[in-house]
């Protein structure tokens, strides 16, 4: 079984490459983003506590965070692997998702980051903002903000991967292709 953590700042490309890798490794693609749309349109007990912080402004807990994405694990039993998008997110959401694949006898085998300079995915951003009605990717002070929330939460993490031996630079300029090739050979040698 393989285990995937797929990291990038927005506009790196994680997106488009999990379609891909998902495919290509018979991987369960879980994303932190639809597994909180699901819970809050699904109005689940999860996602009712969920609402409870996002309607006063707040960020929603590692803690209630891990709790949604271990639910979603649970559901593929019979899975070939996962490919983990936009989880962990912190220290403690890696550390919590560490005693959770041991607590399965599974383990992160990687995590590879899509690595781009923040010019070109902010114009990346800006384009795409154009046509896919994301407010969040129509103004440069907010994607700059999210950079920002991205170096200072989630960075980290590539730390602590490296510690482990487990963290992969990719970089994330090019043709999807020649992403989805330098992603292939840093896995196949996994």
């Amino acid at each position: 079984m393989i285990n995937i953590v797929l990291f990038g700042k927005p506009g790196a490309g994680k997106g488009t490459q999990a379609e891909f890798l998902k495919e290509k490794y018979k991987l369960t693609h879980i994303s932190t983003g639809d597994v909180f749309r699901f819970n809050l349109k699904n109005d689940t007990e999860l996602g009712k506590q969920a609402r409870v912080f996002m309607d006063a402004g707040d960020l929603v807990p590692d803690e209630l965070t891990t709790k949604m994405l271990i639910d979603e694990v649970n559901k593929h039993p019979d899975t070939n692997g996962i490919l983990f998008d936009g989880y962990p997110r912190t220290i403690s959401q890696a550390i919590a998702l560490d005693e959770f694949m041991e607590s399965i006898n599974s383990k992160v085998t990687a995590t590879v980051a899509l690595e781009a300079d923040d010019e070109i995915l902010i114009q990346r951003l800006l384009e795409r903002g154009k046509t896919s009605g994301r407010i969040d990717d129509q103004d440069e002070d907010k994607i700059r903000n999210r950079y920002q929330e991205y170096n200072e939460k989630t960075a980290p993490l590539m730390q602590y991967y490296n510690e482990q031996g487990k963290f992969y630079a990719v970089n994330g300029i090019g043709s999807i292709q020649e992403i989805t090739e330098r992603l292939s050979t840093v896995i196949d040698n996994l």
